[in-house]
């Protein structure tokens, strides 16, 4: 079947008339991720940086979310060509791409999504499932329209940079990751600090000036909402680990007590 541009995450965030909301995909399992798919939210980040999933799970995810009405980006765990190659033969469409610091970064995400003389990858469309092996008529010249690049902006260098990676031919949007920022702020678990919140309304700031989407990751509800109420087009919510985690402590401490009458701690 035919990729249509309307299918990437650049034309949902181009034709949305609201923020889309989403969530993290990390157990690697494509039963879990079919079931956030299900949700009723606009889009899922299957992620392979921080979670246990290589190219078989990603793979069997993919098909699994296939079919349900939800964008689905994934993450691989580093900007590099050789990975990128591999992911985009699976059939991915829309990467995030980790750790992007500079402008030569944000050129060579784009670059390994771009066949020559465009770009830098490699060619095996007979033997990949992105190109349906050969059955999409004119998938080699057309690839590019099929795939979106979003690059994360989670350090101070990155931030400094964002106008300039904003410019870079390619670059669908932007996605700023507060942990990781703060961390490189010196600000290592504080996510809330208002120094990082100021840097992430800074880059949604640059992102409006250049006519591009930011989002951004917030499991913060009153976050979340201000981030929102300050121009980001898309968000991610909650991680199914997360929930799950979350879950299965409340029912603990709803049915177990402990000895003094206390829940029992969570390991």
């Amino acid at each position: 079947m035919p990729f249509r541009v309307e299918d990437t995450f650049r034309g949902a965030l181009a034709g949305a008339n609201r923020p889309l909301a989403g969530m993290w995909v990390c157990s690697g399992s494509p039963l879990v991720a079919e079931i956030c798919a299900g949700s009723g939210l606009d889009w899922l980040l299957v992620d392979a940086e921080h979670s246990p999933n290589g190219l078989e799970s990603i793979l069997a995810q993919l098909q699994a979310i296939h079919g349900y009405p939800v964008h689905t980006l994934v993450r691989p765990p580093v900007n590099d060509v050789v990975v990128i190659k591999q992911y985009l033969d699976l059939g991915v469409q829309n990467l995030l791409i980790p750790m992007v610091n500079s402008v030569a970064e944000a050129e060579a995400a784009v670059a390994a999504t771009r066949y020559p003389p465009r770009g830098v990858r490699g060619v095996g469309s007979a033997l990949a499932r992105a190109a349906r092996w050969n059955r999409i008529p004119d998938y080699l010249a057309r690839a590019a329209e099929t795939i979106s690049v979003t690059v994360q902006i989670e350090s101070t260098a990155s931030v400094e940079a964002v106008e300039d990676i904003l410019k870079v031919d390619g670059v669908d949007a932007v996605f700023m990751g507060p942990s990781d920022l703060a961390a490189s702020m010196g600000l290592l678990g504080q996510q809330e600090h208002p120094e990082v919140r100021a840097a992430v309304e800074h880059c949604l700031s640059a992102a409006k000036a250049a006519g591009k989407p930011a989002g951004v990751n917030a499991f913060n509800p009153d976050t979340a909402r201000h981030y929102l109420a300050n121009g980001a087009g898309f968000i991610l919510v909650g991680a199914d680990v997360a929930l799950l985690a979350r879950g299965s402590e409340a029912l603990a401490g709803k049915y177990i007590k402990t000895s003094d009458g206390d829940a029992p701690a969570s390991y």
